[in-house]
């Protein structure tokens, strides 16, 4: 009895052990089976989104290869006009890591130090960005011929047709400007110029131009006109030692839809009509930043239709004169009361001569490579127009004058694309601080770029007699058919 007693409570005992046993290799089972299935899950959602990505890198450089692909290099200062650059738009956003590493050794350093070294006593030393553009070739021919050192950057891309660029380039190479053939947004070059030559002043005029562009590629106004002005500020922020004054291109646009003329400083500019308005409005509020927390010494200015020789294509003067000389129609807006656009036409040696005085009377940079300020820092914007608003009308009237030929002109209302009925600047912070007066007429700056014109594009038209303003001095003229002679 015992024995079998004993016997009956070993084999329940056993029972039960194979039971739980039975019941843990179940449950060991289940969590094998579950983690399998994990796993499992957990590659076919990384294999997934690996081809995700990949697809999604495919279509990006299917439909954007600019934007993945450039490369760059440093021009040798006669660059003939169009060759692979004008092949396709190159874009203005890019790894600033990509192309650096092609700058450098001993002959470009050399060539870097010898174009920003200033030839006068007292001389500063001017990064131009955008400097094969129609403003950065005026101003850095005007830097250099009164004795400062200058070096050019620009990426030359074809939003207009690259080979006035290049022509603009050996231009400046005749007179000892060295432009690097590069973008912006490459912050390790940006470093590179710094650590070659002790820039003084920044006179950043690099940006995508144009109101109506950025309804077709608003990526691109934001790459340029600001992620390329960020890139700037920081080099000059945390780099540069010393950190340079800066100067740089805002807009009238900024005023957007304001209404109450002329244009003032103090006007209200949180209204703008377009996108490319907009960036630039941004570029001012990004300024205070950096001048606020890096001690930068910025100052903007904002350009008023700006015309004259070796202008930009896409302007209304330029394409106008293209189309009457080839008989094309033209198309002028009014606007929706009935009246005509109205522009204050700036004549780009006015312009010029505001760019000169903001980069003269730029106070120092207080900030350091450490983050710490010795003190605050200029922060100014500034208007530079002509004031004197000029119907639309009227500049093509002067235009047929001067080219001898009626225009074929078609009468639209003006559409919401990002056009302003008039402009209007007021410059009289501008004529206090540094002296800017305007003193060319539209119809003098117009004669002047007709001449160029015709020159540059050898065109068989003799130029209607027209009247001349005070400032055309035989002087003037002879340097402009000098400089026209060297780019031709």
């Amino acid at each position: 009895m015992p024995s079998s007693g004993i016997t009956a409570v070993d084999a329940a005992a056993k029972g039960m052990k194979l039971e739980r046993y039975a019941s843990g290799g179940a449950l060991m089972l289940r969590r094998a089976t579950s983690a399998k299935i994990v796993s499992a899950s957990s590659h076919l959602l990384f294999r997934a989104t690996v081809l995700a990505t990949l697809a999604l890198v495919f279509l990006f450089t299917l439909h954007y290869p600019s934007l993945l692909f450039r490369s760059f290099h440093l021009s040798a200062g006669g660059g003939g006009p169009g060759g692979a650059h004008s092949a396709s738009h190159r874009s203005l956003l890019m790894s600033s890591s990509s192309t650096s590493a092609s700058y450098g050794g001993a002959a470009w350093e050399k060539e870097m130090r010898q174009s920003a070294r200033p030839s006068r006593d007292g001389g500063i030393s001017v990064l131009v960005t955008g400097a094969a553009g129609f403003v950065g070739t005026h101003c850095s021919l005007a830097l250099k011929a009164r004795g400062d050192g200058v070096v050019g950057l620009d990426n030359f891309n074809s939003y207009y047709d690259p080979s006035l660029k290049r022509a603009r380039q050996a231009l400046l190479a005749s007179r000892g400007v060295a432009v690097v053939d590069a973008d912006i947004n490459d912050g390790l070059l940006l470093e590179k110029l710094f650590d070659v030559a002790a820039f003084t002043h920044v006179l950043h005029l690099a940006a995508q131009a144009g109101v109506r562009y950025a309804m077709e590629a608003p990526q691109t106004y934001v790459a340029s006109n600001v992620a390329g002005l960020v890139s700037v500020f920081e080099v000059a922020a945390k780099h540069a030692d010393p950190q340079p004054a800066i100067v740089w291109a805002s807009s009238s646009s900024v005023y957007g839809l304001n209404t109450d003329a002329p244009f003032s400083e103090d006007h209200r500019t949180d209204r703008p009509a377009s996108l490319y308005a907009a960036t630039k409005k941004a570029g001012e509020a990004i300024a205070h930043t950096y001048n606020h927390i890096y001690g930068l010494s910025i100052t903007g200015l904002r350009f008023f239709t700006v015309y004259g020789p070796w202008g930009r294509p896409d302007m209304a003067y330029f394409f106008f004169a293209r189309s009457i000389v080839a008989g094309e129609p033209i198309t002028l807006f009014r606007a929706a009361d009935g009246s005509d656009a109205r522009r204050d036409f700036t004549y780009i040696d006015d312009v010029v001569k505001g760019c000169l005085g903001a980069l003269d009377t730029a106070g120092k940079s207080t900030g350091s490579k450490s983050g710490k300020k010795s003190g605050p820092a200029p922060l100014r914007v500034y208007n530079l127009g002509n004031t004197s608003p000029v119907p639309v009308t009227r500049m093509v009237a002067i235009l047929e004058k001067l080219l001898g030929k009626k225009a074929n002109k078609r009468i639209v209302t003006m559409p919401s694309n990002g056009d302003v009925p008039f402009t209007h600047a007021n410059v009289s912070h501008a004529a206090h601080d540094f002296g800017y007066r305007p003193t060319t007429s539209l119809e003098a700056g117009l004669r002047h770029f007709v001449d160029w014109f015709v020159q540059y594009y050898k065109l068989d038209i003799k130029i209607a007699k027209g009247a001349r303003s005070a400032a055309d001095k035989p002087a003037k003229k002879k340097k402009a058919a000098a400089a026209m002679s060297a780019a031709s």
